[in-house]
């Protein structure tokens, strides 16, 4: 069942179909076995699509192409609401669920059932297992894979189509249904808004981007169920739970009605718009066109549903018109049947073991064998009593990640499931009376037998149980007085706080539960450091036999779970938090602080007039002209420098004339990305005009000839072009100003505490941190060393995080760019003294330019004060193996000698 050996830890990197997880053969004996582990689809449409992606996307649509290749492809930075930049990517898993669809429709040309089945890989699909007589896709992802983003994705890319691609059988208008309360909201925060994702996220490509205006053609008006707003024909998200398309009371209607929308609508939910009154159920029927997502698609395991029907009714009515349903897709990580069996109509799978490896999610952690060995069920009718050493240990193992994520902001959160309300409310009354620190910290929500929060079961009014879902929705927040939340079963999905860390169960489940171990699990499984792929995040899950049998029958997916010791003495399953050691009475922090000035930067980019670059002045080896055949000049192929891999192709036929203008346009886009450079389209695309017609070859060319728009595909004179202007550039802007001045200082001691992953560390006494971890075992060395030398006051890691860095040094490195430095280490020798040290093992090729800069940095800072004379030490690895040095002194003389 584990994963193939070569899986990349690389959430990011493109995933080899012979590389995906697959279960053993042993597991495969009964005939039907594969059809509860690995959709039949999902095998032989990775290789089709992976064989498609190798080819640039060939045979796909121009607006396909190039979304594929803006989302993919192109380099993302985004900005946060503090305008904080950084980079961003999809992660693999999005894009293959997105490639898949698009080539299943545009490419394979997928119109029904019988066209799907052509890409079973398991020989047991037939066509009465497809129900629904429209197409369906159906994606599977791991809880906090992300679905929502691939939803983005789909909404952008099927708008582009319908608006720029003749005869698109697309749409512009998309249904978003929801399956409860706490999902609508959820999926409503990121499409409406400030946080609207299509603007949050890289979806819209810039105007301009391979000849289409993206961000101003994008009409889009988001409908909610209670806030219609007025409906034009198309560029419509209708987002709705789905009890407002139908309701569930329909047993006085018949499907024989003349109007059936009784019938799967039930009692018409009524909201008011600024012009009439106005049934959302009817508005998705009476337009034109239409494509259906569902997000938590697993509700949809019955065919027999009133949610299904109503899916079918909206197809009928399209029919009745002339169209049909465009598209149904559906999403959710457990797209699984009563009988356990997988959606046929799945065609993607990013599944939780995946998910796990690759930090995308939690790793749910159970207790080891020892630990389960101090567990018992004690003799009593009370709940609480009978169930008390598994509710100990679970408040327990809270409370230590509770203490270690404290200081990093992030609240810990303990979720325990009864079997009963009552049950429910005798174990939040034993938890607050017997931990005072709990007192008031406890919510209790009853739900029914699905999850939901339910008027039936608590008796609560519609306002009360609002307050109820919000309280829940909320309690990750230090606002929010709530510690643990306790409720019957488990919450249902869309209930996806983040800062969940342990799981206590305290009820079996019956062998023929409709809830999976993934869903239960799946409460837990949100990332609270996302985007932090250096720190590997664990939820800890116990509870009473039958339950932990239960959740490690996930095993059949591939999961194994992870095993360790818990309980009193037991180490915190946390990321570790490297903090300054305030409350160490054994350290005197100010004596061991260090202080580091703050320097002005000297190293700028001066964003001169780019109409200063003189192309003629490059100094570049003139290359020849290639002569090309009438077929290969047809052909232009742009390729990445990096990896040489294809990146796009235009194919020229016809009398049709060659465009040099988006080629020149291409190499200014990237060079002006590559760069960060902004505002200088214009200069910059007369500038490689000129370069590649008069200076780039041994004759000056035509830009519009075949021949030599085929020369610029080639990946040597690629090279040759980014390269020329981007020496040429940084020759130009950046600078070196001679000039800097202290801004301020920074003491060590104000460091903000973060998180690394769990990894060998030293406890020191001549450091204000609690810890210090190394990036080799050659820093762990060099810190043992410092901190048993009688000639050092106190040292200190400059760690490479934006919360405990206390000295970042801009530098001009071999490519010409400003690129930052971190020293590694300070030691303070004496009061009067501060070395800067750069411990290296292997060296690589700015390493010189980096020392050089510190010993600058050193010598500016010292003509500016006198207080504190700060140098420059570079300690190679193989030099300190050589010699066996006793002290710091030693170290001075042989390193600065060096």
């Amino acid at each position: 069942m584990a994963l193939h050996k070569n899986f990349p830890k690389d959430p990011y990197e493109i995933l080899d179909p012979s590389i995906r997880w697959f279960p053993a053969d042993e597991d495969l004996r009964e005939k039907g076995a594969i059809q509860k582990l690995l959709p039949p689809l999902v095998a032989g449409l990775r290789e089709k699509v992976k064989e498609w992606r190798d080819k640039n996307y060939d045979g796909a649509s121009d607006t396909s192409k190039a979304l594929l290749n803006w989302w993919f492809k192109e380099e993302h930075i985004i900005y946060d609401q503090h305008g904080v930049s950084s980079h961003f990517r999809y992660y693999f898993a999005q894009r293959e669920a997105l490639e898949t669809v698009v080539w299943l429709y545009e490419v394979a040309k997928v119109k029904d059932k019988y066209d799907l089945i052509r890409y079973n890989s398991t020989g047991v699909l037939s066509p009465q297992m497809f129900t629904e007589e429209w197409l369906r896709f159906v994606i599977k992802m791991a809880t906090g894979a992300g679905k929502t983003k691939v939803m983005s994705l789909i909404i952008g890319w099927a708008y582009f189509h319908k608006k720029y691609e003749q005869d698109s059988n697309l749409a512009k208008n998309f249904l978003l249904i929801t399956p409860n309360v706490i999902v609508f909201e959820r999926i409503k925060k990121d499409f409406a808004g400030s946080s609207n994702i299509f603007f949050s996220d890289p979806v819209l490509p810039d105007n301009g981007y391979k000849g289409q205006n993206w961000q101003d053609d994008f009409q889009m008006t988001l409908h909610l169920q209670d806030d219609l707003r007025n409906i034009s024909d198309t560029g419509n998200i209708f987002l709705t739970n789905i009890h407002r398309v139908f309701e569930s009371d329909i047993k006085n209607s018949s499907v024989d009605d003349e109007d059936t929308s009784a019938y799967f609508l039930g009692d018409r939910p009524v909201t008011k718009t600024s012009d009439s009154t106005v049934d959302l159920g009817m508005i998705v029927r009476d337009i034109d066109e239409l494509i259906v997502i569902n997000d938590e698609a697993h509700h949809l395991h019955d065919d027999k549903s009133a949610w299904v029907k109503s899916i079918a009714d909206i197809d009928n009515r399209l029919k009745q018109k002339g169209t049909k349903l465009s598209l149904q897709i559906d999403l959710t990580a457990t797209p699984k049947k009563n009988d356990g069996s997988i959606f046929v109509q799945t065609i993607s799978d990013y599944p939780l073991v995946e998910a796990i490896h690759q930090r995308v999610v939690k790793n749910p952690v159970l207790p080891d064998a020892a630990s389960r060995g101090k567990l018992k069920e004690n003799q009593s009718t009370l709940f609480s009593e009978k169930y008390r050493d598994y509710i100990n240990l679970g408040i327990e193992e809270w409370q230590k990640t509770y203490e270690v994520l404290k200081p990093m902001g992030k609240k810990s959160i303990l979720f325990i499931m009864t079997d009963d309300t009552k049950n429910c409310d005798e174990v939040a009354e034993y938890i607050e009376t017997s931990f005072k620190y709990l007192k008031g910290a406890v919510l209790t929500i009853h739900t029914n037998k699905s999850g939901e929060i339910s008027e039936s079961v608590s008796g609560k009014s519609k306002e009360e149980l609002d307050l109820l879902r919000k309280q829940a929705n909320e309690i990750d927040s230090w606002e929010s007085p709530f510690k643990v939340i306790i409720s019957v079963m488990m919450l249902k999905e869309g209930w996806d706080v983040k800062n969940v860390t342990t799981i206590v169960g305290l009820r079996p489940y019956a062998a023929d539960s409709k809830i999976l171990p993934e869903q239960t699990l799946g409460r837990g499984l949100r990332r609270m450091f996302f985007g932090r792929d250096d720190v590997e995040e664990y939820v800890s899950v116990v509870g009473t036999p039958a339950f932990m049998d239960f959740v490690e029958s996930i095993k059949g997916e591939g999961v194994i779970l992870e095993k360790k010791a818990m309980g009193t003495g037991a180490k915190p399953i946390a990321p570790m938090v490297i903090e300054v050691d305030k409350d160490n009475p054994k350290k005197d922090i100010e004596k061991l602080d260090i202080e580091i000035p703050v320097m002005s930067p000297r190293i700028q980019r001066e964003y001169k007039n780019l109409a200063e670059l003189d192309v003629s002045k490059f100094g570049n080896k003139k290359v020849k002209v290639k002569t090309f055949s009438e077929e290969e000049k047809r052909e232009i192929v742009f390729k990445d420098v990096v990896g040489e891999k294809t990146h796009h192709t235009t194919i020229l036929s016809g009398d049709i004339e060659p465009d040099y203008q988006s080629v020149v346009g291409f190499f200014a886009q990237a060079i002006m990305r590559e760069l960060r450079l902004f505002g200088c389209y214009d200069i910059l695309f007369g500038k490689v005009r000129e370069f590649i017609q008069n200076n780039m070859f041994d004759s000056p060319v035509n830009l519009s000839d075949l021949n030599t728009l085929r020369n610029l595909s080639e990946v040597e004179y690629i090279r040759l072009i980014k390269d020329s202007f981007k020496k040429a550039i940084n020759d130009l802007t950046v600078e070196d100003k001679g000039d800097t001045e202290i801004k301020n200082y920074i003491k060590i001691s104000e460091a903000r505490p973060f998180v690394v992953n769990d990894k060998s560390y030293l406890i020191p006494k001549k450091s204000v941190f609690n810890k210090i971890v190394g990036d080799s075992d050659f820093e762990l060395v060099f810190s043992d060393f410092l901190e048993n030398c009688d000639d050092v006051i106190s040292f200190a890691k400059n760690f490479q995080n934006k919360e405990a860095s206390a000295l970042r040094i801009e530098y001009k490195n071999s490519e010409g760019f400003i690129a930052t430095y971190y020293p590694d280490f300070f030691v303070k020798k004496d009061e009067k003294t501060v070395y800067i040290i750069e411990t290296k093992g292997r060296e690589e090729e700015n390493d010189k330019l980096k020392f050089e800069r510190l010993q600058l940095w050193c010598e500016d800072v010292n003509n500016r004060q006198t207080r504190i004379m700060y140098k420059a030490l570079y300690i190679k690895q193989e030099d300190w193996e050589k010699d066996r040095l006793k002290n710091f002194d030693e170290v001075i003389r042989v390193f600065s000698k060096k």
